[in-house]
């Protein structure tokens, strides 16, 4: 394998490293050029409406944007040398075809590629070719870069029996880059089963249970750009979404999608979606868990229909000078018909007045009047047709349902019977309930209810594609909040069993995938790590057969002796312990995590701040003046840093509810780092850690 500027390898001879680097020059000036044309463009003597021109008008400025060169992103990264030619303009049997993949496509003035988006079917070999399987490519080269400059490259001849097979130095050098800036794209080093994952067709649901550092996230991001790339008039119309954790974490991805070719995906978390009331209270885990749990929708399904009447006498509508009576048996068959079709409420109520219309309509024809569609539509606005339907259908506002349902003990009772005990009816409703819905203590769960008790009255609209990550930590009423917006549409769950944090964490994808309503999707595992280096995974799976014990433990590519170090040191010396810890991790290039309980993130911030050591809050973007962020445990989840100091491992299990949820917290954290993890305690390491 013949490798240029890279580690351990030796320097390449300047002509061909020259070649390439004069192609990527040309490239960015080809793709300045592109932008220049869009720029160029005048729609001042376009036909059509205002609405048209508007529309016109985004999509120009969407391309322009979309065509903007990023100095420090490399245009390409990889190029494929093609046995035979596979373009349609070249003859059959031709020679073969050479292609630079890169990150968007560009082409030349007379339109002839220059790179090939990285998502186009011809680049997919990039990712899958191998010895054993070459896919037609007799030659599959990587690039270097430092910044925006192109300095090694390494080849792989992989239709060359002679030639043996080794691990890629550049990858290696890539995956293991420091870290300054937002969350690192996995673009150039896409493993044959992330692609697999990342090129899965849009109908169908996938499930990724991916243990830490196996790119789970960056898949499922890659994963958005690839469908809107091939599907994009579908999810243009549709819509797709990416659901994280906290505002902190779509923060630290979000610069991710540009760097793709895709400026335009909404990002949200779960709260985010459910935002029908302002949450100012806080549950204990037993609320949170009952909550939380799929049964309330039953609960909340009984207390939307609590108030249908059935008619108990004969409606009688005036109409001009005529009086038409329908009688009560045939408005109870009505009334009861809409109730056991199980539709939503609000469209039971939106039908109920036409079908009463139609009753009388019979009447009129019965009586040799010939009314048409008009009339039914005007008999359906009667008043007493009107006051009928609200007597028989009342109207429900879904956060005022729910508000009579938690601080109303007998309607709580009625409604939950047979589904929830008496203790679990004691644990939900509200101590001290508000007397309104604009003063109630509202909850996160309590908002979750709202958002299906919205449903159970109005259809929630459905998006084409949903990307829901950290997806363990949910309950399953947040799966199914989720579920209705992809319930038309597909989705790709990401998260790690042994990661969920929540008391109410989901136990199997089977069930997160059942609650989310993708019974059918694909569950695939990702165990090889690429991020944490090999002895700190190992350390971290000590803790597996305590809190996942189904997983297998992962394991990493890459193999760091001493990436591991745990100090313990007396209490009153671990302060200046942890300081010293951060200073040490500082010294070397990359960012830095400092790791604690939540209850010590104000006092380890005090004291950074007295030795003189500037920190960053979780998804702030680090910078060569500032890298070191203060990270709370309950935030670590998903984030990543090339060195990370974690500060009493003991609290950090102390600091949740319970012990299984607590070595789930320590797990994440333990399992932050890139390069080197420095663990620092002077309370007894937990016992699960051996």
């Amino acid at each position: 394998m013949h490798t240029a500027a890279s580690p351990g390898a030796a320097p390449l001879g300047a002509d061909p490293l020259q070649l390439e680097r004069d192609h990527l020059a040309a490239s960015r000036a080809a793709l300045r050029a592109m932008r220049e044309d869009a720029e160029s463009l005048d729609l001042r003597d376009v036909t059509g409406t205002w609405v048209s021109a508007a529309v016109l008008q985004h999509q120009v400025e969407q391309r322009i944007a979309a065509l903007a060169d990023m100095a420090h992103t490399p245009l390409f990264f990889g190029r494929l040398d093609y046995l035979h030619a596979i373009s349609e303009d070249i003859a059959e049997g031709g020679k073969g075809e050479r292609f630079y993949i890169g990150r968007r496509h560009v082409h030349d003035a007379e339109g002839d590629p220059m790179v090939i988006d990285w998502r186009a079917p011809v680049s997919q070999p990039f990712y899958r070719a191998s010895r054993t399987e070459p896919l037609d490519v007799e030659k599959r080269r990587r690039f270097g870069y430092t910044g925006g400059e192109l300095t090694a490259y390494e080849d792989e001849n992989l239709s060359d029996p002679a030639e043996t097979d080794t691990a890629s130095a550049l990858l290696a050098a890539e995956i293991e880059k420091p870290r300054v800036g937002p969350m690192r794209d996995i673009v150039a080093t896409i493993q044959p089963e992330q692609d697999e994952i990342v090129r899965a067709e849009i109908g169908g649901t996938i499930c990724v249970q991916g243990a830490p550092g196996t790119g789970k996230t960056a898949v499922g991001l890659h994963r958005v750009a690839y469908l809107l790339y091939a599907h994009r008039e579908r999810l243009a119309k549709s819509g797709t979404l990416v659901v994280g954790p906290n505002r902190s974490f779509l923060h630290y991805i979000e610069q991710v999608l540009p760097a793709l070719g895709e400026l335009d995906v909404a990002q949200a978390t779960v709260q985010e979606l459910v935002k029908h009331v302002e949450v100012r209270g806080e549950d204990s885990a037993e609320a949170a868990s009952v909550k939380g749990d799929a049964r309330m929708a039953e609960v909340l399904r009984r207390a939307v229909r609590s108030g249908i009447t059935l008619p108990t006498e004969p409606l009688v509508v005036q109409r001009g000078s005529r009086r038409w009576r329908v009688p009560t048996y045939e408005l109870v068959e009505i009334v009861e018909e809409l109730t056991g079709r199980e539709i939503r409420y609000g469209a039971a109520a939106e039908a109920l007045p036409q079908r009463i219309a139609h009753a009388v309509l019979l009447k009129m024809e019965q009586g040799g009047e010939a009314p048409d569609d008009r009339v039914q539509d005007a008999v359906a606005r009667n008043a007493q047709v009107k006051a009928a339907v609200k007597a028989y259908w009342p109207p429900v506002d879904p956060a005022k349902l729910v508000h009579r349902l938690l601080s109303d003990a007998a309607f709580l009772a009625a409604c939950a019977e047979g589904v929830l005990s008496e203790e679990e009816q004691a644990a939900v409703l509200w101590p001290k309930p508000g007397r309104s819905v604009r003063t109630a203590p509202w909850t996160a769960a309590d908002a979750v209810l709202v958002d299906e008790t919205t449903d159970l009255v109005r259809r929630t609209p459905s998006l084409g594609h949903v990307v829901l990550d950290e997806a363990q930590d949910l309950s399953p009423m947040q799966y199914r909040a989720v579920g209705r917006r992809c319930s038309t549409g597909s989705a790709t769950v990401l998260g790690d069993l042994a990661q969920g944090t929540t008391p109410w964490a989901t136990g199997s994808w089977a069930e997160a995938l059942h609650h989310l309503g993708k019974e059918g999707a694909h569950v695939e595992e990702l165990t090889k790590g690429f991020r944490v280096p090999e002895e700190v995974i190992a350390y971290a799976s000590r803790l597996l057969p305590a809190i996942a014990p189904g997983l297998a433990p992962a394991t990493s590519v890459r193999d760091a002796p001493g990436s591991l170090t745990i100090t313990h040191v007396p209490d009153g010396e671990r302060d200046s312990a942890v300081v010293g810890a951060c200073r040490a991790a500082l010294e070397r290039e990359g960012s830095t995590g400092l790791i604690a309980a939540d209850a010590r993130i104000d006092e380890l911030g005090k004291l950074l701040t007295e030795a003189g050591l500037p920190f960053l809050d979780p998804g702030t973007e680090t910078s060569a003046e500032a890298r070191l962020t203060l990270v709370p445990a309950s935030l670590a989840k998903g984030l990543e840093y090339d060195y990370v100091v974690l500060d009493e491992p003991a609290a950090v299990v102390a600091g949740e509810p319970d012990l299984r949820t607590g070595l789930r917290r320590l797990y994440v954290s333990l399992t932050r780092a890139v390069s080197g993890l420095a663990v620092v305690h002077a309370e007894p390491l937990p016992a699960e850690l051996g």
